[in-house]
């Protein structure tokens, strides 16, 4: 049996794989060139075809290039960043008021892409038992973005240290919309090699191997080829 009509081939099998491993959380490399129109509304279109439950599609996008709305976010991150470095003491609050953890008013455009939590009406297939599957719908088509972008040369930094409510009256959003992701972008002079919290010594990348159960939680795996395959590097 064969499924090669279904496989990309060997060159785009390396591109998919590229834009997974070498995407990053840009925060400090961004240039202040435009993105042209035409590879945003890629992005968009990108974000666009993401899988949604029900296929409700609740995603809106909202392109921010006005500095007054960037200068009113970036105050409302301040103070959201000032509250979160209280919580680290001594050596870890050093290394957090170290780190830089956005890019809004050095990107080139900002990006809040919502959650219209009534898009569907009241039944939504598939909704009834989970909720949330609205706003895990719309985290889909945050990847699907950032992916296409890295892609595309173009870095994407996700602003998640913002009260919620505050953003959402900024940006005039119904009631019934929620903002899932405030993002950055703009093309940058690089992409680390690794993501920066864990350059900096954050955190690091937990091993894969130790992430994967067998059956239910906590159970070892019992297919040896595919235990030794996780623990190669990618």
């Amino acid at each position: 049996m064969t499924h090669s009509n279904h496989h990309f081939s060997d060159a785009e099998q390396r591109g998919l794989y590229r834009a997974i491993y070498e995407r990053r959380d840009v925060r400090s490399q961004f240039l202040p060139d435009p993105i042209p129109p035409e590879i945003l509304a890629r992005l968009l279109k990108a974000a666009h075809h993401a899988p949604s439950v029900g296929f409700m599609q609740p995603w809106d996008f909202i392109v921010i290039e006005s500095r007054d709305v960037r200068e009113s976010v970036l105050a409302m991150f301040e103070q959201e960043n000032q509250k979160a470095a209280e919580q680290f003491e001594g050596e870890r609050n050093e290394r957090y008021r170290g780190l830089k953890l956005q890019g809004i008013m050095e990107s080139p455009l900002n990006l809040c892409i919502t959650c219209d939590r009534s898009r569907g009406g009241p039944n939504v297939l598939g909704r009834n038992s989970i909720l949330e599957t609205d706003l895990f719908s719309t985290c889909l088509a945050v990847q699907n973005l950032w992916l296409a972008a890295r892609a595309e040369g173009v870095g994407v930094g996700w602003v998640s240290i913002l009260d919620q409510t505050q953003l959402s009256a900024a940006l005039n959003l119904p009631d019934h919309v929620y903002p899932v992701a405030y993002l950055c972008l703009g093309y940058v002079s690089e992409f680390l090699d690794q993501p920066e919290l864990e350059a900096k010594g954050w955190r690091s990348r937990l091993p894969l191997k130790e992430l994967v159960h067998s059956d239910s939680w906590g159970q070892p795996l019992t297919d040896s080829q595919l235990d030794v395959a996780l623990s190669e590097p990618r």
